[in-house]
């Protein structure tokens, strides 16, 4: 399979990763998994071990919530495929660690950046949010937006964009 990149996005629990995952593994190579969740409580460090165990030991596993674009250029090469998941979680992360629009937007720019450069194919998951209500506070709508923007510019720079509903994934791109 030739080197691309994917985009997968969609609702929670729609099987983005699982979907995501089979691409990994029809891809075939040495694979890496790039988490960027963090465990801030029982329930989320759970669900994480649960997530790593399900994987299994075919994968390197990197849990980097904020420098994933710099972790991508030190894996680039090493590994036939990389699957980040996922972008709205590391979104948030940035948005907790960064004052104001101007530099998260650096970051996503760095980011994107990161993913054309990798040498070896690249899955990226990421959540849709915009297609429910508007959100009632200022923040949330900022999130909101900026996983928009996000999600547009890896999907402009994406070889092939997936949109799953239900379990199924549907291609778009």
């Amino acid at each position: 399979m030739p080197n691309k990149i994917y985009f997968i996005t969609g609702g929670a629990r729609s099987g983005k990763s699982s979907y995501a995952e089979k691409l990994v593994r029809d891809h075939g190579g040495k694979r890496a998994y790039i988490a960027t969740a963090q465990a801030f409580d029982a329930e989320m460090a759970a669900r994480i071990e649960k997530h790593r165990k399900d994987r299994g030991p075919a994968w390197d596993t990197y849990e980097e919530p904020l420098a994933v674009a710099e972790l991508l250029g030190k894996l680039s090469g090493r590994y036939q495929v990389v699957l980040l998941d996922c972008l709205t979680l590391w979104l948030s992360n940035v948005m907790a660690h960064t004052d104001g629009d101007g530099p998260v937007l650096s970051r996503a720019e760095e980011l994107v950046k990161a993913v054309k450069g990798f040498d070896g194919s690249c899955i990226v998951v990421s959540n849709e949010v915009g297609l429910g209500i508007v959100p009632d506070n200022p923040l949330a709508r900022k999130f909101r937006d900026l996983a928009g923007l996000l999600n547009q510019k890896i999907a402009q720079t994406a070889d092939e964009v997936y949109f799953t509903v239900a379990g199924i994934p549907v291609k778009i791109k």
